[in-house]
C-alpha cells in the first residue's frame, strides 16, 4: 500500500477545495517551528523556555468545539509541551517520536478514520513522510525550502506567530460555508 498523494501539489497560498477542508476529522501539528517560533530559550539557571502563540491555541479549541480531535506530533519530549496539551485539552500527545507517520497511522486506524480525514502541520525534514501521506499538509510560511516543497499549503504566518490559527480558520470557514449552503436549501 502507498502513502504517497497522487494529486497535484498547490501553488504557495492557495486555498485547497471546501471539499478537502471539510473532510478533516483529525488536526495534528508538530511543535517547534510550528506551535513556536523554533526557538529554544534558556535562563542562566538552565531552564528552557518556549513561546506559545495564544491565538494558535484558541483555533485548537475551535476545531475541538467543531467536533475535530486535536493532536501533537513530536520529536522533542518536554514538561512544557505536555504542560500546552493540557492547558488545551489535546487528547493525542506523542512526544519523542521518530517516526511521525507511523504516529499519524495509529491515529488513523484507532479513530476509525482514513489517512484523507487527516491534516497534519509541520516545518521540518522529519515531518515530511507524514506531510505526504495525509489528507491536507501545511507548513509555516518560514518551514524549510524542502518541506514547503512537499506540502498542499504554505502559510502566510509563520511558526508560533499564528499559522496554526491560519489553518483552523480555513477547515472551520470550510464548515460554516457547507451549513449555510444546506441552509439555503
Amino acid at each position: 500500500m502507498t502513502t504517497r498523494k497522487t494529486t497535484k501539489r498547490l501553488p504557495t497560498n492557495r486555498y485547497p477545495s471546501r471539499e478537502v477542508l471539510r473532510r478533516i476529522r483529525l488536526f495534528a501539528t508538530d511543535v517547534d517551528g510550528v506551535l513556536t517560533d523554533a526557538g529554544m530559550y534558556y535562563s542562566e539557571s538552565g531552564d528552557e523556555w518556549k513561546k506559545f502563540n495564544t491565538r494558535d491555541g484558541m483555533g485548537i479549541k475551535l476545531l475541538q468545539k467543531a467536533g475535530l480531535i486535536t493532536a501533537i506530533v513530536t520529536q522533542e519530549r518536554t514538561r512544557l509541551v505536555a504542560r500546552r496539551a493540557e492547558k488545551l485539552a489535546i487528547p493525542e500527545l506523542h512526544q519523542g517520536v521518530m517516526d511521525k507517520l507511523s504516529v499519524i497511522r495509529d491515529m488513523a486506524e484507532r479513530h476509525g478514520i482514513s489517512l484523507r480525514q487527516i491534516a497534519y502541520i509541520g516545518d521540518d525534514v522529519n515531518d515530511i513522510e507524514a506531510l505526504k501521506a495525509v489528507g491536507f499538509s501545511a507548513a509555516p510560511a518560514d518551514g524549510l525550502p524542502q518541506v514547503r516543497k512537499v506540502v498542499d499549503y504554505i502559510c502566510r504566518m509563520k511558526g508560533g506567530e499564528g499559522a496554526v490559527r491560519e489553518l483552523a480558520e480555513m477547515i472551520l470557514q470550510s464548515r460554516s460555508e457547507t451549513k449555510s449552503a444546506t441552509q439555503r436549501r
